[in-house]
């Protein structure tokens, strides 16, 4: 019996989307200053040189010496400091995720990674090409260097995932050999009726030791995640301008009413209140 192979980004990407937008490739001299507000996060890629990027706690500050990745999924002051005389050549964009900071990639994400590019598994073909693109006069090379990004982005998320570097939260959840194939499950199937059982069946445990493990792993109960889930899609389906009762259905409520209900415990407000606020944004 062949056993189905557990997408753990599929189900992430396709319903909260991520677009790259490229607005700086070329040489750094001296210092820049990257302190602008909004929901964008941002990639930079160094292909060579050296510089320091501090932040406003010293503690966070990074010393980068080799080719490197520095990912800020949240709007984050820093300065790039280069020491005199000094060159960096970098590529940056700015990573607009589907849903701001209420993305669930983005609130399961640390404020800042910082990844030396040769560890990124696979990634040396699609770096090669984009740096290739970003330094050249190509017709069209904006859009090949933005779409390159998200999928820079694709497997930095696949090294995250496959390492299990982060520790907390969902990411480390789809890290984990078991719990991952329950989170795929409620990711992919919103509207199902899950028990407690079910899920523990498809993660190969007894009921037991998914509950505790999922708690100690995720950081809530299976039950707890499933309602954020839920809450989170029909955030997504508001912001689209979707009717409440389409939405409590395809999310797995039946009825406005008890989405009402899950989505104040969630976040405080109705979804009503919640859309009214976010056009007044």
């Amino acid at each position: 019996m062949m056993v189905a192979c557990v997408d753990r980004l599929d189900a992430l990407l396709d319903r909260f989307p991520v677009r790259a937008r490229t607005f700086h490739s070329g040489t750094l001299c001296g210092a820049a200053e990257f302190s602008r507000s909004g929901s964008s996060g941002q990639l930079h890629l160094v292909r060579s040189g050296v510089l320091n990027v501090l932040h406003a706690n010293p503690s966070a500050d990074l010393h980068v010496d080799v080719p490197s990745l520095l990912f800020y999924p949240r709007p984050m002051p820093r300065r790039f400091v280069l020491d005199e005389g000094g060159r960096a050549d970098l590529v940056c964009a700015e990573l607009n995720f589907d849903g701001g900071a209420e993305n669930p990639i983005v609130a399961a994400l640390p404020a800042a990674i910082c990844l030396p590019l040769g560890r990124i598994a696979g990634a040396a073909p699609v770096l090669s090409t984009l740096f290739d693109e970003a330094f050249s006069d190509n017709c069209g090379r904006h859009v090949v260097v933005d779409r390159l990004f998200e999928v820079v982005l694709v497997q930095l998320l696949r090294h995250l995932l496959e390492t299990g570097e982060l520790r907390g939260g969902m990411l480390a959840g789809l890290s984990h050999p078991k719990l991952r194939k329950a989170l795929a499950a409620m990711h992919e199937r919103p509207a199902r009726e899950w028990s407690l059982d079910g899920l523990a069946g498809i993660a190969g445990m007894s009921r037991s030791v998914f509950a505790g493990s999922f708690r100690d792993v995720v950081g809530c109960t299976p039950g707890a995640y499933l309602q954020g889930w839920r809450v989170r899609l029909a955030q997504q389906a508001l912001r689209q301008g979707r009717r409440l009762k389409v939405i409590a259905i395809e999310v797995g409520y039946g009825s406005e009413a008890a989405l009402s209900r899950a989505f104040k415990a969630q976040c405080g407000l109705t979804p009503r209140q919640w859309r009214q606020s976010r056009e007044m944004d």
